[in-house]
């Protein structure tokens, strides 16, 4: 059944749980702004409903996709006609579109992910190098993205040897390296150059300083200057990572970066149309944390 009964083209988000997700108001935002018919909704999805779900929606002429979030992000792929390559590599699926009868399978985390770093990533450089502070599923699109923009990775996780075989699954040719999560709560003597002609991101791609998860403990000292900190969580939108970073000079990118740059990625596909960005994003910020 559709959503409320109504007709017309639509989307939604689903997963398990889902009343959190702010893709309802991101894609509704540009929709209202564009002036286009449609809508996005959420649809609460367990894991033993998948099949059911998308068999429905397969013959829904009005539904033109969802997003999918955790936990189906993996499940959902057996499900699936076919995947784009990148989600493919992935191993991880977060957008499904009908396309010509068949349900295909994307990954936009990558490319959002990547979205608020562009101007940087278009410089030349000698070197980049990124420390991704997590293994969980989040970052198997971090590193993709990553690695395909030539940065040397530096992978910790509390388990070293997951986040090797993650490494040598997501860029086998790659000269990455891991580390365990806590060497990096410790104070470091290693003594920086100036890092000119270098770009440094430190990412944190687990959940570690969401609200009511530990916060993640990150000694600045393991930061080389002019470094840029990236945080993928949502709530709080400023964590004590991003907080200790920018008290410490260092220029931050918060998690809703990255979710309205995948949420872009969808739009398009759903849709077929741009979203209105730029200045846009700000009312759009505004209206995601009211």
């Amino acid at each position: 059944m559709k959503p409320d009964k109504v007709s017309g083209p639509y989307s939604e988000v689903i997963g398990d749980p889902i009343a959190q997700s702010k893709s309802p108001v991101i894609h509704g935002f540009w929709l209202e702004k564009l002036g286009l018919e449609g809508r996005y909704d959420r649809a609460h999805v367990k894991p033993e409903g998948l099949a059911d779900y998308l068999a429905a929606r397969r013959a829904d002429p009005d539904w033109r996709g969802c997003n999918v979030t955790m936990p189906h992000k993996q499940t959902v792929i057996p499900l699936l006609d076919r995947l784009d390559p990148l989600a493919a590599r992935i191993g991880a699926v977060n957008t499904v579109v009908p396309e010509d009868g068949a349900l295909v399978g994307y990954n936009t985390d990558a490319p959002g992910f990547l979205e608020p770093l562009r101007e940087d990533l278009g410089r030349p450089h000698y070197f980049r190098m990124a420390r991704v502070l997590g293994t969980g599923g989040a970052a198997r699109a971090i590193i993709a993205a990553l690695a395909d923009e030539h940065m040397v990775v530096v992978l910790a996780g509390r388990n070293v040897e997951k986040a090797r075989a993650l490494l040598d699954e997501l860029d086998p040719q790659g000269e990455h390296h891991v580390a365990p999560l806590d060497h990096f709560a410790d104070a470091t003597d290693f003594a920086f150059d100036d890092r000119e002609g270098c770009f440094d991101l430190v990412v944190n791609a687990s959940s570690l300083g969401m609200s009511g998860q530990p916060p993640l403990a990150f000694d600045m000292t393991h930061a080389p200057p002019g470094s840029v900190f990236y945080d993928i969580v949502t709530s709080p939108l400023e964590t004590e990572f991003l907080k200790a970073a920018k008290a410490a000079g260092f220029r931050t990118v918060d998690g809703l970066s990255m979710l309205i740059g995948q949420a872009d990625h969808a739009f398009r596909r759903f849709f077929g149309a741009v979203p209105p960005r730029g200045q846009a994003d700000n009312e759009l910020r505004a209206r995601i944390l009211a």
